[in-house]
């Protein structure tokens, strides 16, 4: 069998794969979304009639179901920390479950591993491992995107719906119903985040408990600083408007830091942009201008190794350089 029956075997296989692979994934998700639908009314019901037990732990008067899909058992034996997993999907803003996840680790693994294989020429162990990488590490930094757009996306909104809820204590509403117009007034994510905590206040749970899960689900300094504010307040007293007042204004004073910081590091990122992708781009042009010059790095071993290699520690500088610039504030 000459190399290119073997190229066709290979690919008919990942193709092969991917379709049964979205066939099994579609059928078990259906079933999946309507097992999640059903459990979240059931943790609903049994966090509002809960009863304390003789030795002081909560148990349902419901029950007990599982809390895992047959889809996300699948999952729990290749991905590690699935708790981690969830939370940091909730953080996003989306619907999005550990279902999804695994199915964008199967799709960007296997869908790069053909690229590596079919465009690149490269051989099938390289283009394998490429793949495991790929699919390890891109879910990760675009679920990492998306995390980090909506917590900036909650700080820029986050002291006016403090500043609404300063005017709401002043006129003698309670912390509550201040919250409460919150929900309804602003935007999202700070809207939705309100709307939920209260709708985990009127399920039975209290006000610290609904805003510890959120600031878990958020994990962001600024929300940490409204629940701490009110955790005090509620155990020493005191005017909590203007604890909240003067908490707003040191908000956006944090935020008019970053955006200096910002300024004055963007010189430095462009210029490190722009030489990292130097190599980069002219490799594509000396591909495009003389093929069989370059193919050296997909056809040879030795110069695939050493292209790797390079592209290994250009990460670990460009890690370097980010850390050296990233301040907290």
């Amino acid at each position: 069998m000459d190399a290119t029956s073997i190229n066709a075997l290979v690919i008919g296989i990942f193709l092969i794969v991917l379709a049964l692979s979205g066939l099994v994934f579609g059928v078990f998700y259906v079933f999946s979304e309507k097992q999640q639908i059903a459990r979240s009314r059931l943790t609903k019901m049994r966090q509002k009639y809960a009863v304390t037990g003789k030795a002081g732990q909560t148990r349902s008067v419901f029950a007990e179901t599982t809390n895992v899909t047959t889809i996300e058992q699948m999952f729990r034996q290749v991905l590690p920390n699935i708790e981690i997993i969830k939370l940091r999907l909730a953080r996003t803003g989306r619907k999005l479950t550990i279902v999804h996840y695994g199915l964008m680790i199967l799709t960007f693994g296997l869908l790069s591993g053909m690229v590596f294989l079919v465009l690149f020429g490269v051989n099938i162990i390289i283009s394998i491992l490429m793949g495991v990488i790929v699919g390890a590490f891109l879910p990760h930094l675009i679920i990492n995107g998306m995390i980090k757009k909506r917590i900036l996306s909650f700080i820029s909104l986050f002291p006016d719906a403090l500043d609404l809820i300063v005017r709401g204590l002043r006129s003698g509403l309670p912390i509550t119903e201040s919250m409460n117009s919150v929900a309804s007034e602003v935007d999202d994510p700070v809207g939705g985040e309100f709307r939920r905590v209260m709708d985990q206040i009127r399920l039975g749970k209290n006000l610290d408990e609904a805003l510890e899960e959120t600031a878990q689900r958020i994990d962001s300094p600024e929300f940490k600083f409204f629940v701490i504010s009110l955790a005090i307040q509620r155990e020493t007293g005191g005017n909590l408007a203007e604890t909240l007042s003067k908490l707003s204004d040191l908000l956006r004073r944090r935020q008019q830091m970053k955006l200096k910081i910002k300024a004055m590091a963007s010189e430095g990122k462009a210029s490190a942009y722009i030489v990292g992708a130097l190599p980069f781009v002219m490799f594509f042009m000396l591909l495009l201008i003389n093929y069989n010059y370059t193919s050296v790095l997909f056809t040879d071993q030795r110069a695939t190794y050493i292209a790797l290699g390079g592209l290994v520690w250009m990460s670990i500088g460009g890690f370097i350089m980010k850390q050296m610039i990233n301040f907290e504030i």
